[in-house]
C-alpha cells in the first residue's frame, strides 16, 4: 500500500510561518532601535539647518562689517561721560555699524558694556561688532586725564601758550579772548568785583592773576572753560577768609593784595618777598611811585633787565614811575607765598623805612635794598652795566 504524502502546500505555510515570523520580529527590533536615533538626526539637521539660516541673516543684517571692502579710516571720538546707548547711536549715525541696539545687546551680553573708554579711536567700515567692542573696551592708548602746571610769575599769555603746546586746549585765541573778557565767570564774586572796577579798561585780560599756580589733573577732552573754572575755583581757595580780614586791616581789597603780590612775585626771590613787600607798602604809604620796571615790561611785553629811557616813559597806566599807586591789576599769577607776603610785609623793613632796591647780579636773583635814594644810585652804578652786559649776552 502505497504511503500518503503530505501536502507540500501544509508544510510551505507551516515553515513559511515561522521564518516570517521569526524575521519580523528581527528587523522589529532594529527599527526600534533606529528609529528614534534617525528621528532626532533628522530634527537636529532641520533646526540646525534653520539656526544656522536665521543665524546667517542676523550675521548679514546685523552683525557683519558694512562693508569688509572699505577700509578708509574713519575717526570715532567718545567723549567722557558717554552712555553705551549713546556710543551705539553715534556708531550707527556714523554708518560703522549696521545696527546701533544690536551693537549695544551684544556689549551687555559680553559683560564690557561699562568699560567702554572715553577717547579718540580710529575704525573702519571693515570691522566687525566684536573688534570694534574690544577696540573701544581697551581705550585709545591714551591718557583719560592729564596733568597741567601753572608756574607763578606766569602771564595769561604764557599760561596759554604752555597749555596749547601741551595739546591741552585747541584754540589758543579762545582762551585769551575769555581771559580778556571775564564776562563768562562773574559767578564768581572776585571776578565780578574785578569787571566792576574802574582800571578794568586798562588791563589787559581780565582774569591776569587770577589763575592760580598749581598743578592740576583735568579730563584730556576738558574744555577751556572747564579748565578756567578749575583755576579759578582754587584761587578762591588759596585766598581764605583770613586773608580777606587780613587785607581788610590794611585797607586792601583782594585784587590790590593780588597786583601786589604779582609784583613781588616778579621782582624777586621767595626769600626776598617780605622785604620788597615791604618797601612797596612803604612807598605807597608815603603817597611815592612806586617805581618797578616789572610793570612796565608787563605793559611792552619786554625781556630785558636793564629798561632804556624810552621804556621807561612809555605813556601806559602800568608805568609805575609815571603813575602813583599801584597798576590797573596784577600781571602775573602769584604765588601763595607771594600773597602771603603782600599781607604781611617784613615789619622790620618797614620800620627802619626802607624804600628802594635793585638787583644785584643778574644770575645770583639778589636784591641790593636802600633807605635812601643816594644809597639806591650808588647800587644801581655799580650794577647796571652787569644787567646790560646780560642783556646783550642774550641778545636783547
Amino acid at each position: 500500500m502505497a504511503r500518503r504524502r503530505r501536502p507540500v502546500r501544509d508544510y510551505d505555510h507551516h515553515t513559511l510561518h515561522e521564518e516570517r515570523s521569526y524575521g519580523i520580529f528581527w528587523y522589529d527590533w532594529i527599527w526600534r532601535l533606529l528609529r528614534p536615533v534617525l528621528v532626532l538626526t533628522c530634527s537636529v539637521l532641520v533646526v540646525g539647518g534653520m539656526l544656522g539660516a536665521a543665524w546667517g541673516w542676523v550675521q548679514d543684517s546685523f552683525v557683519a562689517p558694512i562693508d569688509a571692502n572699505d577700509t578708509t579710516p574713519r575717526v570715532f571720538v567718545i567723549n567722557s561721560g558717554s552712555s553705551l546707548t549713546r556710543v551705539a547711536n553715534d556708531l550707527q549715525q556714523a554708518d560703522l555699524v549696521r545696527n546701533g541696539t544690536v551693537f549695544r545687546y551684544l556689549a551687555d551680553f559680553m559683560g564690557i558694556g561699562q568699560k567702554i573708554q572715553p577717547g579718540e579711536y580710529t575704525l573702519t567700515r571693515a570691522m566687525s561688532l566684536h573688534e570694534m567692542i574690544a577696540m573701544l573696551s581697551e581705550g585709545d592708548g591714551r591718557p583719560l586725564t592729564a596733568r597741567i602746571t601753572v608756574i607763578p610769575g606766569w602771564t595769561i599769555q604764557d599760561i596759554a601758550a604752555k597749555f596749547a603746546t601741551d595739546g591741552v586746549i585747541k584754540d589758543q585765541n579762545e582762551f585769551l579772548e575769555r581771559c580778556k573778557s571775564g564776562a563768562m565767570y562773574t559767578d564768581f564774586p572776585f571776578i565780578a568785583d574785578v569787571l566792576a572796577t574802574p582800571t578794568i579798561a586798562h588791563r589787559k585780560y581780565a582774569l591776569e592773576g587770577y589763575l592760580s599756580p598749581n598743578t592740576y589733573e583735568v579730563f584730556t577732552n576738558a574744555s577751556i572753560d572747564d579748565i578756567l573754572r578749575k583755576l579759578l575755583a582754587q584761587t578762591d581757595a588759596a585766598f581764605p577768609i583770613s586773608y580777606q580780614d587780613r587785607a581788610e586791616e590794611l585797607g586792601m581789597t583782594m585784587d590790590q593784595v593780588l597786583t601786589l603780590a604779582s609784583m613781588i612775585e616778579k621782582e624777586a626771590k621767595t626769600a626776598d618777598f617780605a622785604r620788597v613787600s615791604a618797601v612797596f607798602h612803604n612807598r605807597l604809604g608815603d603817597n611815592m611811585a612806586l617805581g618797578a620796571d616789572v610793570t612796565i615790561k608787563y605793559a611792552l611785553g619786554s625781556n630785558r633787565m636793564a629798561l632804556t629811557d624810552q621804556e621807561l616813559s612809555v605813556s601806559t597806566a602800568f608805568n609805575t614811575y609815571q603813575n602813583k599807586g599801584l597798576p590797573p591789576g596784577p600781571i602775573c599769577s602769584p604765588s601763595g607765598d607771594a600773597i602771603l607776603a603782600a599781607l604781611y610785609p617784613d615789619e622790620q623793613f618797614r620800620a627802619q623805612k626802607y624804600l628802594y632796591f635793585c638787583s644785584t647780579e643778574p644770575d645770583s636773583g639778589g636784591l641790593a635794598f636802600a633807605r635812601t635814594l643816594k644809597e639806591h644810585e650808588a647800587n644801581v652804578a655799580q650794577y647796571r652795566p652787569l644787567w646790560i652786559e646780560y642783556d646783550q649776552s642774550r641778545g636783547l
